[in-house]
């Protein structure tokens, strides 16, 4: 066994970083975090370059799923699976909305057995992590904000036009605008806004940043990063059994270990954390028997009721209206504009002498970034995906809104719809390269059912730490998850025909699935032509939870069942998942979890709020 520290932390992301931080503001305590990527690239604290962090080995695990009832029309047939792989984690990968949920999420949480998990229970927590900036747009529910706290949370500046023009339309269907992260949530009409995004000064506000990053030189925290963690160390201990430290692998192939003389706290996500339960023989025994690992805890539901929400991309052509990808791109900066795909030379040095049209595009490209560098202002300071309407559609789950419907002010390139969103743009367009001309304006409404009743699970394809686990999601494994992805696909057709000034027009119907379907230009889609449509092209929205649930696999103080010092804490520990993204719930979680392991151990923390 190496170093002993009295709290290990597997994993930097959106809770590990937060639990991190927090255990560590007590000097008197020794944590060690162990994270598999290394510090996020320059990239990450730029919001409108989102995309390129996807599918990049140094910053996402890649994985993939089997996406059951849906991906009819995905390249590979298989859903991607994005997940941060640096410090920071998916907190620096993400579109970074910052929804909370509906209060009767957590109500439910409490109602079906975690104790002190209830809204009341965790506002405290939302509110301590927060640094909240008004903005007039946002209607605020002042109150239930935190204004003090480290992670920034704050809209868009400039407002983009067609962000309020979302907002407008939704409420012509009637959705009030208000703050759907404070009481307007409860209002039984739904509720329309501009995003929360967290951002400060128009940069990322990753766990990385917010909370990590000004810990980094306390020298009782230890970052060590690069290390992929094989399995937790589990002794018997008397009837039960105990964990004792971590095994890690470094980047030169050592296998290393580390001692944790208080507690593990498991922080890898909701795909990680059970991939890693499962690894160290914790879970269903027959299961682990298969792959030849030793069970030694029998958790049959380590892994299971994998929750995630899906949308179904409605894809709109909207010249004057959305951004087109030619002004995006040049809000990024001149490296935005080279070759291959852009105008610029792809070596800078072979700038001279440029033909006074691109050399005018680079001194565009060079004001812009350095505005937004300067100021947080620009297309660059959000990802795009910019406002948001949350409503129940009548079909159940009386205890929450069961619908989201996001917006997205761009179209994209050919090469992110293939490559990133694994939707090909040659079956999905009559003419893609038409229709996605850089220079062309497009809006994409997202349906977003938000209580799916589908079940899916993570399971272990081999004992080797370095396979990635199985992740079957069993999209619309239950009938009931279709009829409300229909239902909300409606309502997200009735925004678009109420836009301002006359409506969006006709949504995108892919030609294969309009001839399957008698579908003529101008009339209105069938509800099997929807479905149709959701199979097909269904994408994640990106928010895995609950496959180390409380009740079955963790108690409400996030301790393993029969394993003593032990605790997970992630997206992985929700009942069920939130209604709405997912994040700010997990950074919750991590606060939460903070406080939860000081006060069963006499760790000073900053402020205790529970």
């Amino acid at each position: 066994m190496g170093s002993t520290y009295d709290y290990v932390i597997v994993g930097a992301g959106s809770a590990g970083a937060v639990v991190a931080a927090r255990l560590s503001e007590d000097p008197a305590v020794t944590v060690c975090l162990l994270e598999a990527g290394g510090p996020p690239p320059p990239a990450e604290l730029v919001p409108a370059a989102v995309a390129s962090l996807q599918n990049d080995p140094a910053t996402d695990w890649m994985y993939n799923g089997d996406p059951g009832g849906v991906g009819r029309g995905l390249v590979g047939g298989q859903m991607m699976v994005p997940r941060g792989k640096m410090l920071g984690g998916s907190s620096g990968l993400n579109y970074m909305a910052y929804v909370r949920g509906h209060p009767g999420d957590f109500d439910s949480w409490a109602a079906g057995g975690a104790e002190g998990w209830s809204y009341d229970e965790v506002l405290p927590y939302f509110r301590k992590a927060e640094g909240f900036v008004h903005s007039p747009e946002l209607h605020s529910d002042l109150d239930v904000h935190g204004h003090h706290g480290p992670l920034g949370v704050s809209v868009r500046q400039p407002i983009l036009r067609a962000s309020n023009q979302f907002v407008e339309a939704a409420g012509a269907t009637g959705l009030k605008q208000g703050d759907y992260n404070g009481r307007d949530r409860l209002e039984p009409q739904g509720v329309a806004s501009l995003f929360q995004t967290t951002t400060k000064d128009g940069r990322r506000s990753s766990t990385f940043h917010a909370y990590l990053e000004p810990a980094m030189d306390r020298e009782n925290l230890t970052v060590v990063t690069g290390a992929l963690v094989e399995r937790i160390l589990i002794e018997a201990d008397g009837e039960g059994a105990r964990a004792t430290g971590v095994a890690y692998r470094t980047g030169d192939g050592t296998l290393e270990e580390v001692a944790a003389g208080t507690e593990v706290v498991l922080c890898a996500g909701a795909i990680g954390s059970p991939h890693l339960l499962l690894l160290s023989g914790v879970g269903a025994r027959d299961e682990l028997a298969t792959v030849g690992v030793d069970c030694l805890v029998d958790l049959p539901d380590v892994g299971r009721h994998l929750k995630d929400h899906l949308h179904t991309p409605l894809m709109f052509a909207a010249d004057g209206i959305g951004e087109t990808m030619t002004e995006v791109a040049m809000s990024l900066g001149p490296d935005a504009l080279r070759a291959p795909a852009g105008p610029l030379p792809a070596d800078p040095a072979d700038d001279v002498d440029l033909p006074e049209p691109l050399a005018a595009a680079k001194a565009e490209a060079e004001r812009r970034i350095g505005e937004w560098f300067t100021t947080g202002r620009g297309i660059a300071s959000s990802s795009l995906y910019d406002a948001v309407a949350f409503f129940s559609t009548g079909l159940g789950d009386e205890h929450t809104h069961d619908a989201q419907i996001g917006f997205l002010a761009t179209g994209y390139t050919p090469a992110i719809w293939e490559g990133v969103f694994r939707l090909p743009p040659s079956a999905f367009f009559e003419d893609p390269e038409s229709f996605l001309d850089p220079t062309h304006g497009q809006v994409v409404v997202l349906p977003n059912p938000v209580q799916p009743h589908s079940e899916g699970s993570v399971t272990l394809a081999s004992a080797d730490p370095a396979v990635p686990p199985r992740i079957a999601f069993n999209y619309f494994g239950d009938p009931h998850d279709v009829l409300v992805m229909v239902a909300v696909m409606r309502r997200a057709l009735e925004i678009a025909k109420a836009w301002p000034g006359g409506g969006l027009g006709e949504p995108v119907i892919p030609p294969h699935l309009a001839r399957a379907h008698g579908h003529e230009v101008g009339s209105e889609p069938s509800d099997a032509l929807l479905e149709d449509l959701a199979r097909h092209y269904a994408l994640t929205v990106y928010h895995a939870t609950s496959t180390c649930r409380i009740g079955e696999v963790v108690d409400p103080r996030l301790r393993v069942h029969g394993i003593g010092a032990l605790r997970v804490a992630d997206a992985s520990v929700m009942p069920n998942v939130v209604s709405g993204n997912t994040n700010a719930a997990a950074i919750m979680i991590g606060e939460k979890a903070a406080e939860l392991i000081a006060t069963d151990h006499g760790v000073h923390l900053h402020e205790l709020v529970g």
